[in-house]
């Protein structure tokens, strides 16, 4: 493996200091940190990690309609949930650019260009330079998700260049939706990031799979959540714990190679960085039975087409003055 043809990522499986932006930021730019006096050129967070995924809908009643109870987490949950173009990226931008090490993470969106309080899971892509290269939106949230986050929008369904490798992303329940795999694989993606709020049940077999369809590196990466996690200051804190398990995710970050097999086997229960170097050439090795946008395609009888539009509810035509 020639040092050119080679990546070295991390994966940050740890926790989020629920609903709390400032301090869950902070925790990582630490594992930000640690990758890069590891030589990591990349590393990953799992989805919704900033602030946090919303566990409690699933054990305090979150479907109640017009609950205090929900009501009040959830405002708290917009005051810290990250507005990019206000600068609530910019410290871990600034980490990645100081420190050179290119950045995907899963972030709470409020963005203002949908009004500012709808909240939307975002794949938030960084560069080693701290641009911000694609926002991706979370296209359809899964089950009890909906009823915190909104349905997001193709824009983000783009791959980036880090180092030798075309990276893009999908959140969680999106990794199972083909077409959108089919749209990242149509950019020339040999390396697919998984992001997960954190569960073995989810990185065991999907990660395999995707990359033996793909021929490309996935790396799977997820939060942990225990009981025990849960901030004092939470919202309703008692309610919420009465009802949760000791553990909410067990993680299972791990990485698969292109030919399918385990480079890292999941890890379970514990807050860890996951590194790995990762070798170009065993993409091209295993590109040559079977290439699902290349030579194994047949777009003469199958193509997609893909709506990168980002959506808006108004568009506003002003006069010169």
């Amino acid at each position: 493996m020639s040092q050119s043809d080679s990546l070295k990522v991390g994966l940050a499986q740890i926790s989020s200091v629920l609903l709390d932006r400032e301090k869950t930021a902070a925790k990582m730019i630490a594992y930000l940190e640690q990758a890069a006096n590891q030589q990591c050129e990349f590393v990953a967070f799992g989805e919704a990690l900033l602030p946090g995924y919303p566990h409690w809908l699933a054990y305090t009643d979150g479907a109640a309609f017009n609950s205090r109870v929900q009501k009040e987490i959830h405002e708290r949950y917009i005051a810290e949930s990250v507005c990019i173009e206000k600068g609530g990226l910019d410290s871990i931008r600034e980490a990645a650019a100081k420190h050179r090490i290119a950045v995907m993470l899963g972030c709470i969106e409020r963005p203002e260009q949908r009004g500012g309080y709808s909240l939307y899971c975002s794949r938030v892509a960084i560069d080693a330079n701290g641009e911000v290269l694609s926002v991706h939106r979370k296209l359809m949230p899964t089950y009890e998700e909906r009823l915190s986050w909104s349905p997001g929008d193709g824009h983000g369904l783009r791959v980036h260049p880090v180092g030798p490798f075309t990276v893009g992303g999908l959140n969680c329940w999106e990794n199972w939706m083909p077409l959108a795999r089919a749209a990242l694989y149509a950019q020339g993606e040999d390396l697919h990031v998984a992001l997960w709020p954190g569960g073995l049940h989810n990185t065991h077999d999907t990660t395999r799979f995707i990359a033996k369809e793909g021929r490309c590196y996935v790396l799977a990466v997820s939060g942990v959540m225990r009981r025990d996690d849960i901030p004092a200051d939470f919202p309703h804190r008692d309610l919420f714990i009465a009802g949760s398990p000791e553990i909410l995710s067990n993680g299972g970050s791990c990485i698969a190679g292109p030919d399918g097999e385990w480079i890292i086997e999941p890890v379970v229960n514990e807050e860890r960085l996951l590194v790995a170097t990762l070798d170009r050439g065993a993409i091209r090795r295993e590109r040559q039975n079977f290439d699902v946008a290349g030579h194994y395609s047949r777009p003469d009888v199958l193509s997609l087409n893909v709506d990168r539009t980002r959506q808006q509810i108004a568009y506003f035509k002003d006069t010169g003055e």
